[in-house]
Formats: C-alpha cells, sequence, structure tokens
C-alpha cells in the first residue's frame, strides 16, 4: 500500500473505516436481535407485556365479584397479576380505595368514576383499566382499578444486564466509527511518519556536517519521491562541500605555508639591506641603487606576508570590537589629508564631502574603519589615472553611516562586479598594474564590514569610474560585540 500516493492512501483507509464498520455493526446487531429474542419474557418484558395481562385479569376479578371488596381476595388478585409493572386498587361503591398497591386518587368523583368503567384510558404516562364488580342485584358494589405503562420493563439484574447490552449495541455503530478511524489511521499515519522521520534524520545529520548516509526509503508516492530527491541533494550536496572543503583546505595551507616560508628569508634580506645602505660606500653609486630595490621588494613581500597573516587571522576569528568615541569628520579629513600626499605623485584631487549629523562623537572602531578606508582608497590611487578625482562622500543615517568612495578610473567590468569580493581575485587587466596586488584588499573590506554589522557593494559611476559603497552600524554605547 506504500508504493500508492498519499490521496489514494487516505481513500482506501476512509473505505475500509465505513467497511469495517458496517460489517462489525450488521453482527453486532444479530447476535442482539438474538439476545432480545430470547430474552423476552425472561429477563426483559416487551412494552405490551403488561397489557396482554388485562384480558386474564379481568376475567378473573368479574368471576371473583364481590368477593374482591374484601381484603382476603387481594391475594388471590395479586396471584393473577404476574410482574411488578401492574398496580391496582380496590373502591368501594362510593370510589372509595379499601386497598391496593395504588394508593393515588385516579377518579375525582363517584360519577367519573362510574363513567369510565369497562374502558382503558390514559392519565398522564399511564394507562387506566377500570373493571366494576357488580353485587348480586344487578347494582354497581364497587371496581377494581388496573394502571400500568406501555415500556420496557426488566426482570431484577438479567434484565438490566441485557438492557444494557442493547442499549451498547444500539451505540455500536459510533464506537465501531472511532475504533476503526483510530486503528487505521494509525497505520496511514505509521507510513507517512516512517519517512519523515528519515528525512528529520538526515537532515539533522547534514547540519552536522555528516553526509555519509543512505536513505533507505523507496516508493513511487510523493514521499518516496521526495526521499529520492533528499537523496539526490545530498549526494551533489556531498560532492560540492568534499570540492569546497579540498579546495579551502588546500588554499589556507598554502597561505600558511608562504606565509611561513616567506617570513624568515624576507626578514634576513630586509636587515642586510639596511645594513649595506646605512655603511659608507660612496663610491659605488650602481650598488646603493640596487639595494635600494632589494629593500623595497622585501618590504612588499613582508607587505604581503603580512596582509595574508592578517587575513588568515581574520578567517579564525572576528575577535571584539573596540569601540571609542571619535569625531568623525576630523578623522576623517586626516585620513584625506594622508592620501593627498600619496595622491600628489600623481596628480589626483581627493574631495571630501559630510552630511547628515557629525555634532556628536560616535563609537566606531577606528582601526578596523581605517583598514576599511586605507584598502579602498589605496585601490582607487592604484587605478585612477594621472590627473584623476575621487570623491568621499559620507553621510550620517538615524542608524548607521553610507559611505560612497568613486574614482575616474576604468570601472568594473561584469566579472569583476560578481566576484570583486572574493579572495585572491585580481580583477581584469584593465583593473591593475604593473606591480600587481594580492586580491585580499576587498575580500578583507568585505570581512571587517560584516563585523561591523553594515554592507558593502561595487558599481559603476554614471560617467565612468568605479564605486564601493558601504555601511556600518552607528553603536549606541561601549558594549563589546561578539
Amino acid at each position: 500500500m506504500k508504493n500508492r500516493s498519499l490521496v489514494t492512501q487516505f481513500r482506501f483507509t476512509f473505505t475500509w473505516i465505513v467497511i469495517a464498520s458496517i460489517i462489525a455493526t450488521v453482527i453486532t446487531y444479530t447476535f442482539a436481535a438474538i439476545l432480545y429474542v430470547q430474552a423476552q419474557n425472561k429477563s426483559i418484558y416487551p412494552a405490551n407485556y403488561y397489557e396482554q395481562q388485562i384480558p386474564e385479569i379481568d376475567q378473573y376479578i368479574r368471576e371473583e365479584n364481590v368477593s374482591l371488596l374484601s381484603q382476603s381476595g387481594e391475594k388471590g388478585l395479586q396471584d393473577i397479576i404476574s410482574g411488578d409493572g401492574i398496580h391496582y386498587q380496590v373502591l368501594d361503591g362510593d370510589g372509595n380505595i379499601l386497598y391496593g398497591t395504588n394508593q393515588e386518587n385516579l377518579f375525582e368523583t363517584k360519577k367519573k368514576l362510574f363513567y369510565q368503567l369497562n374502558t382503558t384510558f390514559r392519565q398522564q404516562d399511564k394507562y387506566i383499566h377500570a373493571v366494576p364488580i357488580i353485587d348480586e342485584n344487578g347494582k354497581i358494589a364497587g371496581a377494581i382499578a388496573l394502571s400500568y405503562q406501555m415500556k420496557l420493563s426488566y426482570v431484577e439484574d438479567n434484565g438490566l444486564w441485557v438492557a444494557a447490552v442493547l442499549t451498547i449495541a444500539l451505540l455500536s455503530p459510533f464506537l465501531y466509527i472511532v475504533a476503526f478511524t483510530w486503528l487505521f489511521s494509525k497505520v496511514f499515519v505509521k507510513n507517512i511518519n516512517y519517512p519523515l522521520q528519515i528525512l528529520m534524520d538526515a537532515s539533522r545529520k547534514i547540519k552536522e556536517k555528516d553526509l555519509d548516509f543512505k536513505i533507505n526509503y523507496h516508493s513511487e508516492n510523493e514521499l518516496g519521491k521526495l526521499c529520492d530527491a533528499f537523496s539526490e541533494m545530498k549526494e551533489e550536496l556531498k560532492i560540492s562541500l568534499s570540492t569546497q572543503w579540498k579546495m579551502e583546505q588546500e588554499r589556507v595551507e598554502m597561505v600558511e605555508a608562504l606565509a611561513h616560508d616567506l617570513k624568515a628569508p624576507l626578514s634576513i634580506i630586509r636587515g642586510y639591506s639596511e645594513a649595506l645602505l646605512e655603511s659608507n660606500i660612496n663610491d659605488n653609486e650602481k650598488l646603493r641603487k640596487y639595494l635600494a630595490v632589494i629593500k623595497g621588494n622585501s618590504e612588499k613581500s613582508s607587505a604581503l606576508v603580512q596582509q595574508m597573516q592578517y587575513t588568515s587571522d581574520l578567517e579564525k576569528s572576528y575577535g571584539q570590537l573596540q569601540l571609542v568615541p571619535i569625531n568623525l569628520p576630523e578623522f576623517l579629513k586626516q585620513k584625506v589629508h594622508n592620501y593627498e600626499l600619496q595622491a600628489k605623485q600623481k596628480k589626483i584631487d581627493i574631495l571630501l564631502k559630510i552630511e547628515g549629523n557629525m555634532q556628536s562623537p560616535f563609537l566606531i572602531d577606528a582601526d578596523r574603519l581605517e583598514r576599511i578606508l586605507d584598502n579602498i582608497v589605496s585601490n582607487s590611487l592604484q587605478y585612477t589615472p594621472t590627473r584623476g578625482k575621487i570623491n568621499i562622500f559620507v553621510i550620517a543615517e538615524k542608524t548607521h553611516i553610507s559611505y560612497k568612495i568613486c574614482d575616474s578610473g576604468n570601472g568594473f567590468n561584469s566579472k569583476d562586479m560578481e566576484r570583486a569580493f572574493d579572495k585572491f581575485y585580481r580583477g581584469d587587466e584593465a583593473r591593475q598594474t604593473k606591480d600587481g596586488h594580492s586580491g585580499l584588499g576587498l575580500y578583507i573590506v568585505r570581512k571587517l564590514i560584516e563585523q561591523l554589522n553594515g554592507s558593502i557593494e561595487v558599481i559603476n559611476a554614471e560617467l565612468g569610474g568605479a564605486c564601493v559603497i558601504f555601511t556600518h552600524q552607528i553603536f549606541e554605547d561601549k558594549e563589546i560585540i561578539e
């Protein structure tokens, strides 16, 4: 049945509930009918049981006649009545009760008694049958009133037990529907829960990065197809993650090995170069030039190693933000002043424009913000042609500060726009210089901005050139953010 669709399974379950309930009800009603027939006049009296006795009792009264007016005739009257469902009262000619099991006044007047003799009438929930007693002169000397009800009655405890069984039998359809619904729905739910539990366990294992498992459930229904799709997704994810984890591990190992292998020799080169430059060798200017080139390249290599090491540390842990109150306009003006010294070499103009409420100091991690600006502006200085421009726009919003840094270079191509923040991405030839770079600048920037609860994007300016737009949160207190 598990190969059928869920809709079909539901329909089959409902159909089986109805069929099983009908069959069980028919069987129960059959046994109840047999029990009722066997119990009649033994454990259960039918509704007309006492009514059937009336003719015989009536005849007995007419035979015994006036002798029944004496209480000595009561025993014979009791013997002729079977069961406890008939009550009687013996009345004299004036309608007064002489004796009997029913002491209720059934007739308001003598006239009414005489009027209802030899009749059966209903009074509330009882039936009353009045039989006259005639004396030897043919006059009415009295009467006997028999009262009974038209309903099932029971013979002591046995009758109650049979009645309880019959009552349960009458309610059995509802009981069977409930019972079979519980039974068949339990099977139906089990067929659904089994694959769902497998998928839940599989999801938990994927969350724990454990992809070495199989989904052992095969069916042609919706759940089977879902399990197959989940299994295919798991295999693709396993292949993708395995490849990614392998590449990432190789890259991390490469960076760490490069940093470790270059750090010592580059330090030695720098040390010897400085020693030679500080010595008194005035007769060989060419040697000094060579040594200056060695020193410059060693510094670049050392900076590359430091940048790679910083990137590795940045990936391992975010660390804590060192929030300090700073006057942002003064901070930015000082940074622009520092960039202007480098920009003069290429005759590049740098413009700073600040908008928004900047009166009160902001809680900012100055070291992270400085590194972000240095990386972005240094890229702009590198890619902006001689006599170009760099515009820095800063806007203070309610909850964050926005920055937009645009240069007049060649801008980003489509590949740059997609991969600008990837690790080790060096961009298109149009955005590179003869000195090259590590491809870590914007990657580090993105990581630092994420730590400041901000965002970053790159676009091309409408009039040409590249723009880097980023924001960071305005912190309300000196809380250390993990």
